[in-house]
């Protein structure tokens, strides 16, 4: 038998049973952060780019890949999301500006959602960078990361608490 969770006895790789699992309120909220430069704040900021409003394109298309995640990660369980919401946030720094993206996804459900908040940001970063490229091509996506989840077996998770 495998030791690992993701193997059958044979060592080939299997989606895990979580039938067993009892149903608890999932969250998990996801962080990205992406580095702009003030030419490109200010555009935003006057609604001058031409694709339309990045914010919103990129909300929508992260609550887009927060339900398509189990189709892009082999294995996720297909599961009933019932909430994605998403925050922006711009912050100064040195060089321009650093926009901060948060999603959280809940459930109630057997297994967590951190796998789709944490698509719902990058695919979110994505399509900002997609929207804005034509004025600043020089974008970083930088850290992409679990901020927190709650229920389950393993039991709440903070980031903070590192």
């Amino acid at each position: 038998m495998s030791e690992f969770s993701h193997w059958n006895e044979e060592g080939r790789p299997k989606m895990v049973d979580i039938s067993k699992k009892d149903d608890s309120k999932r969250t998990a909220v996801a962080q990205s952060t992406i580095l702009i430069k003030k030419e490109l704040y200010d555009a935003i900021r006057n609604a001058e780019i031409k694709k339309g409003d990045p914010l919103q394109v990129a909300q929508i298309a992260g609550i887009m890949a927060a339900k398509k995640t189990p189709d892009m990660i082999p294995m996720c369980h297909p599961i009933q999301i019932q909430g994605v919401d998403f925050n922006f946030e711009y912050q100064q720094v040195d060089n321009g500006y650093e926009l901060i993206i948060q999603a959280k996804v809940t459930c109630k459900g057997n297994t967590g959602v951190e796998m789709e908040a944490l698509t719902a940001v990058s695919v979110a970063s994505l399509t900002f960078y997609d929207m804005c490229k034509a004025v600043d091509k020089s974008m970083i996506i930088k850290e992409t990361f679990l901020l927190s989840k709650t229920g389950g077996k393993n039991g709440d998770y903070n980031a903070s608490n590192i």
